[in-house]
């Protein structure tokens, strides 16, 4: 039992061999020798593919571990992606209700002014129609003060001694 074994699928025809041949000879020895090497090669066949597929599933363990993570990370983009949506949405709304209020003053002033003037314009009208009235009464009082003083010179002719 000095040699060497070798494994795999050439140990385990070697181990074959060596069985066959120690069968053949009667030499229980290299039989057993044979066989605990074809046990030997089979063994390693399996660890080997049991190593194989584990391998295996820790790399698809790791891809769909990577997946997982892309997909998570996929959402919190997709929600900060939703959430500067919304914030822009928001500022958009509070720039518009802004421009909105600026009109509303824009023409809550106007109207306003339109009002002051209208209400100046009234005032005016009004002034230059008292002072119309005031031009046609001062008029009027200088007629009468004249139609008086006919009256009382037309008197004083008819008689004199009234007038002193």
């Amino acid at each position: 039992m000095s040699e060497s074994t070798t494994g795999g699928a050439l140990g385990k025809l070697v181990g074959r061999a060596k069985e066959a041949t120690g069968s053949l000879l009667g030499r229980e020895d290299l039989q057993r020798e044979g066989k605990l090497q074809q046990v030997r090669s089979e063994a390693e066949r399996e660890a080997a593919e049991r190593a194989a597929e584990a391998e295996k599933a820790e790399r698809e363990a790791e891809l769909e571990s990577e997946k997982a993570e892309v997909r998570s990370e996929r959402r919190e983009v997709e929600l900060e992606a939703g959430e500067m949506a919304a914030e822009e949405q928001v500022e958009r709304n509070l720039s518009e209700e802004r421009q909105e209020a600026g009109k509303r003053a824009e023409q809550e002033a106007s109207a306003a002014e339109r009002e002051r003037r209208a209400k100046e314009a009234r005032a005016e009208q009004e002034r230059r129609q008292a002072a119309a009235e005031r031009t046609e009464t001062q008029r009027d009082a200088a007629e009468l003060e004249q139609e008086a003083s006919k009256a009382e010179q037309a008197a004083a002719a008819v008689d004199p001694r009234e007038g002193e």
